[in-house]
C-alpha cells in the first residue's frame, strides 16, 4: 500500500486507533519453497522493496520471519523488522506489547463504572453482572480489570483466568458467597477459560485463518449457568472489539511506548539489521523507566506468555501486589485525542494501491 498523508493527517492518525493502519489474517505455509513466497519476492523485486516492518502479536512475528527467510532464500536480501502489537501483551522477552496498556486501562474503568451501576441497583434488581474480555490463552486483560479495587467489597469480586482450570461447582460457591456477603458480585472472566479436559468453555466450533479455536461468549454462558443455578438476576457486557479501538481512553505511557517503538523499527531496518523484533526492556517501576532493546523473532514467533503464577492470588480469583507492581504503569498518564462537535477526530482514509508491475497470480492452493 502506499500513503500520502499531510502533516496534519500524521498528527490525526497519531490520535487514532491501530485499526486506522488496516489489517488483515493471513497465515503462510511453513514451506519456504511453497509458490507464494516465490511470488512474494517477486514483488518486492519488482517495486524495489527492501524493508519490511511488521507490527503485531506471535501469529505476525512469525510472519515477519517468514518473510525474512524467504528473501535470503530467493537472493532479495530484505530488512525485516517485527513490531510488538498486542492487546493480549502475550509476546515474550518484551516487557509489555504496545496497545496493552490503554486496554488495561479502558478494562479497568469499565469495571469500576460496571460496578457503580450494579451498587446503585442490586437491592431491588441484578445481582451478578459478568464482564467478558479478550484473552485466549492469557490472562493479562482480565488481570488489569482489578486495578481499581482497594479494598475486598471493590469490583471485581471474581476474576477467572485462562491460567486456572474453570470448575463450575467453585464458581457458583463463591459467587453465590459473594452475593450473600455484600448483596451483589462483579466478575471478570477471559474469553479462553477452560473445563478440567482443556476444553474452551465457550468453543464455537469455528476457527481462524490461524487454526486458532473462535470463542462463542463464555459470559452468556456463565450467565445461563448463574440463573439456572443461583435463581439470581444476572447480566453480562462483552468488551470484544471495544476494548480494541477504545482511543479514547489511551494510556499516554502506552502511546509514548507505541510511538518509540515504530521509530525504533525504523532505525533498526535503515541500520540494515533483519530478523529481529523490537522490545521494551522495563529499568524501574518507582516512576516507571524503559528501553528499547531487541531480540531475534525466532523467540517471540508463534510463541506466549501467560500470566505467571506469582500474578494470580492464593484463591486463583484475583491478582497480587506483584501484578499490581508490574500493571499500575502501563496504564498511567492520558493521551485524549482531539475533539470536534463532541466527538474525537479520528482518521479515516483509504490506502493508496501502487499500480502492478507483475501480471495477476493464481495461487495453486486455490
Amino acid at each position: 500500500n502506499g500513503f500520502s498523508l499531510t502533516s496534519s493527517q500524521r498528527k490525526q492518525l497519531l490520535q487514532s486507533p491501530g485499526g486506522a493502519f488496516g489489517s488483515c489474517r493471513f497465515k503462510l505455509p511453513d514451506d519456504i519453497k511453497h509458490p507464494i513466497y516465490k511470488r512474494c519476492i517477486e514483488v518486492f523485486k519488482a517495486h524495489n522493496i527492501r524493508y519490511f516492518l511488521y507490527n503485531g502479536g506471535g501469529d505476525s512475528q512469525q510472519t515477519s520471519l517468514k518473510i525474512a527467510q524467504a528473501s535470503q532464500y530467493y537472493d532479495h536480501p530484505t530488512h525485516c523488522i517485527g513490531l510488538p502489537k498486542t492487546i493480549d501483551n502475550d509476546l515474550p522477552v518484551t516487557d509489555t506489547c504496545p496497545g496493552f496498556g490503554s486496554t488495561a486501562k479502558y478494562i479497568a474503568v469499565s469495571t469500576q463504572e460496571i460496578a457503580l451501576d450494579v451498587v446503585s441497583m442490586h437491592q431491588t434488581s441484578t445481582k451478578v453482572f459478568i464482564f467478558e474480555v479478550m484473552g485466549r490463552h492469557a490472562g493479562w486483560l482480565a488481570a488489569a480489570s482489578a486495578l481499581g479495587k482497594k479494598n475486598k467489597q471493590d469490583a471485581p469480586h471474581l476474576i477467572l483466568f485462562p491460567e486456572r482450570t474453570f470448575k463450575s461447582e467453585d464458581f457458583l460457591h463463591q459467587t453465590a458467597s459473594t452475593v450473600r456477603r455484600y448483596g451483589y458480585c462483579i466478575i471478570v472472566t477471559s474469553e479462553g477459560i477452560r473445563d478440567a479436559q482443556g476444553n474452551f468453555i465457550s468453543d464455537a466450533n469455528q476457527t481462524d485463518a490461524f487454526g486458532h479455536t473462535q470463542l462463542g461468549g463464555v459470559a452468556a454462558y456463565l450467565s445461563n449457568l448463574v440463573v439456572s443455578e443461583l435463581k439470581l438476576k444476572t447480566h453480562f457486557a462483552i468488551a470484544d472489539y471495544l476494548q480494541r479501538s477504545a482511543r479514547h481512553i489511551a494510556s499516554k505511557v502506552d502511546l509514548d511506548q507505541a510511538y518509540a517503538v515504530g521509530a525504533k523499527g525504523v532505525e533498526l531496518a535503515l541500520n540494515r539489521q533483519s530478523g529481529v523484533m523490537v522490545t521494551i526492556k522495563r529499568l524501574s517501576n518507582a516512576n516507571y523507566r524503559w528501553t528499547l532493546t531487541q531480540t531475534p523473532l525466532s523467540r517471540v514467533a508463534a510463541k506466549e506468555r501467560k500470566l505467571p503464577s506469582k500474578f494470580i492470588s492464593a484463591n486463583g480469583y484475583g491478582i497480587t501486589n506483584s501484578a499490581r507492581t508490574y500493571l499500575h504503569p502501563l496504564i498511567q498518564g492520558e493521551a485524549y485525542p482531539q475533539y470536534r462537535h463532541g466527538l474525537p477526530q479520528y482518521l479515516a482514509f483509504q490506502p493508496e494501491f501502487v499500480p502492478k508491475k507483475l501480471p495477476d497470480w493464481n495461487d495453486p492452493d486455490v
